[in-house]
C-alpha cells in the first residue's frame, strides 16, 4: 500500500544558495529530482533540481531515445556546470531549455520545458518499506557514505524496493569518481509524458536498469531528494571554473 505524501510543501523552491560540499575535496549538489523514469517505449525521462551546487543553482531534464541516444537539457546560466560537467561525455546531445515546475497537487508535479517541447505529468507515494527506510536515511550524516560496505547496503536495499542493480558510488562519464545519496525516495505511481508532441507511452518496471554511460538508473521510477558528490578531479581547473560560475569561495568544509 503507498500512501500520498505532501510532496509540494516539501520541495517548493527554497532560495538558492551557495552552500559547501560535506565533504573536503569534493564538488558537490543538492536538492531532488526524479532519479529516472522508464517508460514502457523504451524512452526514459529523469529530472534534477538542485537549488545549491559548487557552481550555483540549476535545472535539468534528461531524456534517452529507445535508440539508447541520451540528451541532457539545462536550465541554469552554464551548460558545462549542470549535469553535462559529469554525465555530458555519454550524450548525444546538450545544451539550454527553459524548464518549468508546477505543484498541480500535494503529491502530483507538472515539468514542462520549451525546446524540445515537454509536458511531463507525474504522481508519487511512499509505502510502508519506503517511510521506514526514509526515517533512517534521513538523519544519517554524509560520513555515512563514505564506508563502501555501508554504500553497498543501501545498493542492497534499493534492490529489494525493485529498483534494480544501482551503484550509488564509482566512475561518472567524465571520469569523475561520484557518490550519489539520496535521502528520501518516493515512488512515481503513474506518469503521462509527451515530447515534441509524442506520446512516451506508460511508466514501466524494468528487468535491466537503463544506464547513462555505465552509470545506472533506477528500473522503476522513483522521485529523489539528497544531494551528490564529486571528487575534484584538477584542483585548479575546479577553482578557475568556480570563480568564474560564482566567485572565488572556499571549496567547502571538512566532511560531517
Amino acid at each position: 500500500m503507498v500512501v500520498m505524501v505532501d510532496l509540494a510543501s516539501q520541495l517548493s523552491p527554497p532560495p538558492s544558495a551557495q552552500g559547501g560540499s560535506p565533504w573536503d575535496g569534493y564538488e558537490y549538489a543538492a536538492g531532488w529530482g526524479v532519479f529516472g523514469l522508464p517508460f514502457d517505449t523504451g524512452h526514459v525521462l529523469a529530472l534534477r533540481v538542485f537549488p545549491q551546487s559548487s557552481f550555483g543553482p540549476y535545472r535539468t531534464v534528461w531524456h534517452r531515445t529507445p535508440d539508447g541516444d541520451w540528451s541532457i537539457h539545462v536550465d541554469g546560466p552554464h551548460v558545462g556546470t549542470a549535469c553535462p560537467r559529469y554525465y555530458g561525455a555519454a550524450c548525444a546531445h546538450t545544451g539550454t531549455a527553459r524548464i518549468g515546475l508546477t505543484w498541480t497537487g500535494p503529491d502530483t508535479l507538472l515539468v514542462t520545458m520549451d525546446h524540445p517541447e515537454l509536458d511531463w505529468t507525474l504522481t508519487a507515494a511512499e509505502g510502508p518499506a519506503l517511510r521506514a527506510l526514509n526515517a533512517v536515511s534521513s538523519v544519517l550524516p554524509p560520513s555515512s557514505w563514505r564506508p563502501a560496505p555501508l554504500v553497498r547496503m543501501r545498493e542492497l536495499l534499493a534492490r529489494g524496493l525493485g529498483l534494480g542493480r544501482l551503484r550509488l558510488a564509482g566512475p561518472m562519464p567524465s571520469g569523475h569518481h561520484g557518490v550519489l545519496m539520496p535521502q528520501r525516495m518516493y515512488l512515481i505511481t503513474d506518469s503521462l509524458a509527451t515530447l515534441d508532441g509524442h506520446d512516451l507511452g506508460r511508466p514501466a518496471r524494468l528487468t535491466e536498469n537503463p544506464v547513462i554511460g555505465e552509470v545506472a538508473l533506477p528500473a522503476r521510477g522513483v522521485l529523489a531528494v539528497g544531494q551528490a558528490v564529486w571528487r575534484i578531479r584538477d584542483p585548479e581547473e575546479y577553482a578557475r571554473t568556480r570563480a568564474a560560475t560564482v566567485g572565488d569561495v572556499p571549496a567547502g568544509r571538512a566532511a560531517a
